[in-house]
């Protein structure tokens, strides 16, 4: 059988298993009884390029087909400081899973940096190492190398995370309209964004700052970022229209 490698990101841990994507999404998110039930968020890595940094001895020895022929379903090989040492040249493919386990596969995107202005707001959700929700005037390569390249007194060493929506709000904070947004704390949000507005040395304000684990997939906007400084990488997510045509199941289930 073959072995895979998976960067999970809720928890942050590299894990071995012997389940391609699909079938290691549905482990992680129904358990192996069904009794178990949550979105995951994962990235396949590529082995090859990163059997210098594991130990290899110890995922071959562990990492084998059950006594009844069964495949391995996970084995974990690091839970610290996990997204800091894989290379995001390893990262392959994102998936997302639907609390009944239905994975859709993101594939890499060339993004066009050029392309990105200032002219509207952003909120990204934080998602490894760190998870706050923070509203932005930067847009995301920005935002990422401003959070990665040392010049802030705070500094992480990679970031993923990914772009909501905010509708009206983007441009109009205090009186677009949100009733499209299914955000629990608008007020604070739209408080938030107006501070952003009008504090010109202000780029970033968090919105929230514990991640209750779930993000609502109807509400990413452009989609998930990864990386360091001047070294991004895009997965973009497709509009509800594309999604209901390339995926009907995992759009049913959102």
């Amino acid at each position: 059988m073959s072995k895979y490698v998976y960067l999970t990101c809720t928890p942050e841990a590299l894990v071995a298993s012997m389940l391609p994507p699909e079938g290691f999404g549905m482990y992680l998110s129904t358990g192996t009884k069904k009794r178990n039930k949550g979105q995951t968020i994962f990235f396949e890595v590529d082995l090859k390029m990163i059997e210098d940094r594991i130990d290899m001895d110890s995922l071959n020895r562990r990492c084998v087909a059950k006594e009844d022929g069964s495949p391995k379903s996970s084995v974990y090989l690091s839970v610290y400081r996990v997204l800091e040492i894989i290379p995001t040249s390893a990262l392959k493919s994102l998936y997302l899973t639907t609390d009944h386990g239905t994975a859709l596969e993101l594939k890499k995107t060339p993004y066009d940096k050029s392309s990105e202005t200032r002219s509207q707001l952003h909120l990204y959700q934080e998602l490894c190492p760190v998870t706050p929700m923070v509203a932005s005037e930067l847009p995301p390569s920005v935002f990422l190398k401003t959070l990665t390249d040392g010049s802030r007194p705070i500094v992480i060493p990679k970031l993923f995370f990914v772009e909501l929506k905010l509708g009206e709000l983007a441009t109009n904070p205090l009186y677009g309209s949100a009733e499209q947004l299914p955000y629990s704390n608008i007020g604070h949000l739209r408080d938030c964004l107006e501070i952003l507005k009008g504090e010109y040395e202000k780029h970033m304000k968090t919105v929230q700052r514990i991640y209750s684990g779930t993000i609502l997939y109807r509400t990413i906007e452009t989609g998930f970022y990864v990386g360091a400084n001047d070294d991004m990488v895009y997965y973009r997510y497709p509009t509800m229209k594309e999604l209901e045509d390339i995926n009907y199941e995992f759009f049913r289930e959102i």
